[in-house]
């Protein structure tokens, strides 16, 4: 395909940049592909002196050229741009408007200048298109156009070295050898004539312009050797940007893909009639083309495939070689900016760079955090099963922490390396800090369990090991009751104590730390000696009856007491209350303290413990106006935390405890009393040694007659089981006029009603297959009858069993007795019914 050169306007003939025509031109010639490899080429010189012909002929342009046969007019209005067809290096040619002329007038140079200094500041190579006849002339049309060259050059400040050919146009038979000098010596008189800046007033014209000058016959006389020397002016141009070429120094050229912004800004300052710093600008064009490339390419990596399938990756969970793949993916679009920036100012470029790069890694960087994240995750869970499965398997806790904490952080770390970019400075520590107070908080919290857990065990132990004991001692409180205890806490407490510092070495706690825990032990074990003895306390009044029932109602060998008449009832008795008032002292105060002693037990026991000396020392401090020691809410020398009963609570205490005790000692007296009524129903021996002798003949007689033997049994028995049926001795507790009537109430229907069950147990039996036995027969006779009613009745029937009952029937009585006077003692509202 034939490449076209897609000639443009680029500045119209009123100033107007032609910005879209530009942008057009850009994409067709592809001009942003070749970055530093392309030259400028523009042309300037009087009107109507062949410019655009020789643009057409040199670079196969197609700029408007004038038409010889309508007159010499303005044909180029403004400033046109082209690529120039068939030449190695990509090169732009432009075409200016012609000076001197007449549409224009002779004041009218402000276009002139403005478009010539365009030239110079946007092209390569200047081409200035000269008549050969102008040579050596002082007021030659060339004159004003050097002298515009080389004025608007000093705006420019600080200028790129610019390549100025003189084009001499129709050139005559004199030598070329001679024309140059004398147009190299004008070209310096102008140079010299031109007013420059201080910072430039001595710079010679070398370092602005580089001068070349060739010669070209006429087109229109000698067209074909005009050709010949356009084509071999061409060759110059093939290769143009290469060093030592027409455009070889290439210092400050913008790149390809700037052009068009460089060019608008070039003619936006100059059309304003601004001074132009060139090196500013190229900074600037620099600037824009720069974030240009990096927007787009930090738009590229927005957008990327392979980037939102690591990001989407990633919140799902960690992701192997996260590092590499994200390098890889900004390294792409970090490469592709470098090479299209690669021509632009370095400063710039390398700033612009570093945005990109920022943004980039901040467009990255949420999903560097949740890799983080995930590695954070993760590690503190190693953490915790590491920590468990060490712990399972019986290793210290403090070891297993710091075991599981180092090989945790090392997992971390080399975690890191997998996740990190190295285009990015970011450092993991603070993930790695927060890992790290994670894993500190949860030790804490394990290790707080673990102690609450070891401790709570201990407690249990203590608790168990202390709460029967001391209840025991308790119960058998004597004078030697809290030094038992004392020594039972000291010996439980350092058992423990031992115990504990065993198991929590693992823990390296701190000295101070396991001195509190230590002294929480302590203070647990005293607290359960101390509620155990709160709880005693509260139920005294029940310990003290049953310490007095037990000394009342027991003798020495623990055995029940028989009250036979024969015992010191009021002694039994001081000695049970005694013994109810060391109970009462034992409890009155908690007496952990070793080498504490108290006069409590004396307070009570001079207070308390004999009504009738208790009463005279009342009397006596009436009498004296002292006051009474029990009437007081706290103990002498014991602390109101150790006070378990204060004295005035004993007092009271002491006082129901006699009330309530009181039934029990006149049941006992009762029960003595009736004892020795009993006894005294048996005659003196010589009465009965008379009843023998005197009733001799009576006895003989039963014995020749054995139905007056069986008749007086027969009588004995149911005058035996009237007794007990009516409860005759009952009956008489409550007086001797009410048990009258109510045994004359119930004699007769007692009697026939006995009688009726003998007769009816004397019958045989309709069903013979299956014989009552005689206890079954006679407990449905007596069912409704109490307890004690039964042995006798089941007597009945059986004869033998009868003999046996009236052989050991003193036994017997004796034994009633015995019983039921223990259960007037130990109940204290029992009837003795002996």
């Amino acid at each position: 395909m034939e490449e076209e050169c897609c000639a443009t306007q680029l500045i119209d003939g009123d100033g107007a940049f032609n910005v879209s025509g530009l942008e057009n031109f850009m994409k067709t010639a592809k001009l942003g592909d070749f970055g530093l490899s392309y030259a400028v080429v523009a042309i300037m010189g009087p009107q109507s002196s062949g410019k655009s012909t020789l643009m057409n002929h040199l670079f196969r342009t197609s700029f408007r050229e004038m038409d010889a046969f309508r007159g010499r007019s303005q044909t180029t209005k403004g400033i046109w741009i082209a690529k120039c067809v068939g030449l190695d290096t990509c090169t732009v040619a432009m075409d200016l408007e012609g000076t001197d002329g007449r549409e224009r007038g002779e004041d009218d140079t402000t276009f002139e200048k403005q478009s010539a200094l365009f030239a110079l500041a946007v092209s390569d190579i200047v081409l200035i298109n000269m008549w050969c006849h102008d040579i050596g002339r002082e007021q030659a049309a060339n004159k004003p156009l050097l002298k515009t060259v080389f004025q608007v050059m000093m705006r420019l400040f600080n200028p790129r070295r610019t390549t100025l050919l003189f084009v001499i146009r129709d050139k005559t038979k004199t030598p070329l050898e001679h024309l140059e000098p004398v147009l190299r010596e004008d070209i310096q008189k102008i140079w010299d004539s031109v007013p420059k800046p201080q910072v430039h007033k001595d710079t010679p014209l070398s370092e602005f312009f580089n001068v070349q000058v060739t010669a070209l016959s006429s087109f229109e006389e000698k067209e074909e050797q005009f050709k010949e020397q356009v084509a071999q002016l061409r060759q110059r141009f093939s290769d143009s940007i290469a060093p030592g070429g027409l455009a070889g120094d290439r210092k400050d050229v913008v790149p390809a893909s700037g052009f068009s912004f460089s060019a608008q800004e070039i003619w936006k300052v100059i059309s304003e009639n601004k001074d132009l710093d060139l090196p500013a600008h190229k900074v600037m064009v620099a600037t824009v083309r720069c974030e240009e490339i990096a927007n787009e390419k930090l738009s590229h990596l927005t957008s990327d495939v392979d980037w939102l399938q690591l990001e989407e990756a990633v919140q799902s969970g960690p992701v192997p070689g996260f590092g590499k793949k994200l390098g890889s993916i900004l390294e792409t679009y970090l490469s592709e900016y470098d090479s299209e920036a690669v021509y632009f100012d370095e400063g710039v470029r390398t700033s612009k760079r570093q945005q990109l790069e920022s943004k980039a890694l901040h467009l990255v960087h949420p999903a560097y955090q949740a890799m983080l994240g995930h590695l954070r995750s993760k590690s503190l869970e190693n953490f915790k099963n590491r920590l468990e499965q060490s712990l399972k398997k019986g290793e210290g806790f403090a070891a297993s922490v710091c075991e599981c904490n180092r090989s945790c952080m090392l997992d971390f770390d080399q975690g890191c390396e997998d996740v990190t970019v190295h285009l990015a400075d970011w450092s993991p520590s603070k993930v790695r800090e927060k890992l790290r107070r994670d894993i500190e908080a949860y030790t804490a919290s394990v290790r707080a369990e673990k102690l609450s857990a070891l401790v709570a065990d201990f407690e249990k132990q203590l608790t168990e090991a202390l709460a029967e004991p001391v209840e025991s001692l308790f119960d058998a409180a004597g004078k030697d009751t809290w030094p038992a205890i004392r020594k039972l806490l000291k010996h439980e407490t350092q058992l423990a104590v031992s115990q504990f510092s065993t198991a929590v070495a693992g823990f390296e706690l701190d000295q101070a730390t396991f001195d509190n825990m230590v002294n929480n032990l302590v203070d647990h074990s005293r607290g359960v000696v101390e509620k155990k003895a709160r709880e005693e306390a509260a139920k005294v009044l029940i310990r003290m009856k049953d310490r007095f029932s037990t000394v009342f109602s027991r003798d020495k060998d623990s055995m029940p007491r028989v009250w036979t008449g024969k015992e010191d009832i009021r002694a039994i008795t001081k000695a049970a209350r005694a013994a109810a008032l060391k109970v009462l002292s034992v409890l009155a105060t908690v007496r952990l303290e070793e080498n504490k002693s108290d006069k409590i037990e004396k307070l009570l026991v001079s207070s308390l413990v004999e009504v009738s000396d208790g009463v005279l020392a009342t009397k006596e401090r009436s009498l004296s106006g002292s006051p009474d020691p029990l009437a007081s809410s706290s103990w002498e020398e014991v602390s109101s935390r150790d006070t378990l009963i204060t004295p005035v609570q004993c007092k009271s205490l002491w006082k129901q405890f006699k009330a309530e005790t009181e039934y029990t000692v006149t049941q006992a007296i009762s029960a003595q009393e009736a004892h020795q009524r009993s006894s005294n129903w048996l005659p003196p021996p010589w009465a009965i040694c008379a009843l023998i002798i005197l009733g001799f003949n009576e006895f003989m007689l039963i014995l020749r007659n054995p139905l007056y033997l069986m008749a007086m049994f027969i009588i004995y028995l149911t005058s035996k089981a009237v007794w007990v049926q009516l409860d005759i001795q009952g009956e008489f507790r409550n007086g001797f006029l009410p048990g009258i009537l109510s045994l004359s109430s119930r004699f007769l229907p007692t009697v026939m009603d006995i009688l009726n069950r003998l007769a009816e147990a004397g019958q045989p039996q309709e069903n013979p297959e299956r014989p009552r036995p005689a206890a079954t027969l006679n407990h449905q006779s007596y069912g409704s009858q109490t307890q004690r009613t039964e042995p006798f009745v089941d007597s009945v029937p059986n004869m033998q069993s009868a003999f046996s009952f009236q052989g050991s029937s003193s036994e017997s009585a004796t034994d009633s007795s015995s019983t039921l006077t223990h259960r007037t003692v130990t109940d204290g509202a029992t009837t003795n019914s002996t």
